[in-house]
């Protein structure tokens, strides 16, 4: 039986919902497929940006604090986040608030003033949290990683953008951004928990003057340009610890081997009894953290390791994580260890579909970029098709095709050094 409903509206916006009639409370959603990855050089940052602006005031809500004691008074919990390819608002309230709370999220988005004081304070907050990004190695290897796989072109950039470019912004530049991309083709507004189907027309009534026009795709990847970059990149830093992010480019959002994929990133490095976890923090002691993990995008991808490291055995940690990578090209998984990690695999997505926040969650990733939702019970019967001799071929094709990519964060500067470690 299918969890989701999906509809599209005269005007392109879809509408998804998951019932879940056993709860009490609702996850209201608006996703849309405009993230960082549809800016310039000029606007990079301007989505980030304008996820801030949109809960600043609207005509009818004229600041931030009348809106957030609005959502407050219906106990609400609210929030957005924004992606490469992505950008999402929500609301998650109990079930008898869902109107007031799309009333509010479409308000935000439709009617914000976008009022140039509120522009020029918010920059000194975008500042912040870029330093804070900066100054958070666990977190911005990431985005070292990322440049070095996609170099310079909108996929490799930071999210949050350039401190250069986030104060030159200016009301029309998040005027010229948000009419271009914020149209009903790039919208899907996701419903999910216990609610009647009058959602249906609400929406319509919200939202149906929306502009129908399709502004486009974001740019592709630039030709050459998927992990064609050198081996290795180094943000030298004073630090304690070194932190390192080592992979490879791997497949689309819908590649057919998404499921081998997924659970080859589980065998490396997901949970305590994951081999990336075994080998480097339980025997070796090299690291507090370490994960291995896949991200795919609409036309790319990549499958990565991340560990924060002593920096007086980077050598160690840097030859350990790239000998688990390539031992599993050579030598196939068992087939116990396939079925421990494909029960890791389903149990970390049961856990996340059973609310209401993360059964849309998951609806809405693949639906807002691909429209074409995938059903929960599809995700469990993909994970366990796949075969050892699946979990091989694709590890062959990924990690054995292309060369180690390694980033790091640390008291470095010597590149060769860790290239002559990855060339083993």
């Amino acid at each position: 039986m299918a969890v989701f409903e999906r509809e599209v509206l005269p005007n392109g916006l879809r509408l998804l919902t998951a019932p879940m009639p056993q709860v009490q409370s609702v996850a209201c959603f608006i996703m849309l497929a405009a993230g960082s990855r549809y800016e310039t050089p000029e606007t990079s940052g301007i989505a980030h940006f304008a996820e801030h602006m949109f809960f600043k005031g609207t005509e009818s809500r004229p600041t931030a604090q009348i809106i957030g004691n609005e959502l407050d008074g219906i106990g609400a919990e609210f929030n957005a986040f924004t992606g490469k390819e992505y950008t999402g608002y929500y609301v998650k309230c109990a079930a008898e608030h869902r109107t007031r709370a799309f009333d509010v999220l479409v308000d935000m988005l439709r009617n914000s003033k976008f009022e140039p004081e509120e522009i020029e304070r918010e920059k000194g907050v975008i500042v912040e949290e870029m330093n804070m990004y900066f100054d958070t190695p666990r977190d911005y290897i990431g985005g070292v990683y990322h440049h070095l796989l996609w170099g310079d072109q909108p996929l490799g950039w930071d999210i949050i953008g350039r401190k250069e470019t986030v104060r030159d912004a200016t009301r029309d530049t998040f005027l010229d951004y948000v009419n271009r991309w914020y149209t009903g083709p790039k919208m899907v507004v996701g419903v999910a928990g216990n609610f009647d189907p009058g959602v249906r027309d609400e929406i319509t009534e919200l939202l149906g003057e929306v502009d129908a026009g399709d502004p486009g795709a974001a740019p592709p990847l630039e030709a050459g340009v998927n992990g064609s970059q050198p081996g290795v990149y180094i943000h030298s830093k004073e630090s304690d610890q070194a932190h390192i992010a080592i992979g490879v480019p791997s497949y689309s959002l819908s590649h057919p081997d998404r499921y081998a994929l997924m659970l080859l990133g589980t065998v490396l490095g997901t949970g305590m009894s994951s081999r990336l976890f075994t080998e480097v923090r339980e025997r070796r002691g090299l690291a507090y953290y370490v994960f291995a993990t896949n991200h795919s995008y609409t036309d790319t991808g990549t499958l990565y390791s991340q560990a924060g490291v002593d920096i007086a055995r980077i050598d160690e940690a840097v030859e350990t994580i790239a000998r688990e990578l390539t031992k599993i090209v050579a030598e196939p998984v068992p087939a116990d260890e396939l079925e421990k990690s494909k029960n890791v695999a389903k149990g970390r997505f049961v856990l996340q579909t059973e609310s209401p926040h993360g059964m849309i969650m998951f609806g809405l990733r693949r639906e807002v970029l691909e429209g074409a939702v995938e059903e929960p019970e599809d995700v469990l019967a993909g994970i366990d098709a796949v075969t050892v001799e699946d979990v091989q071929r694709v590890a062959q094709d990924v990690l054995g095709r292309n060369g180690l990519k390694l980033a790091l964060i640390g008291p470095f500067d010597d590149a060769e050094r860790f290239e002559e470690i990855l060339a083993g």
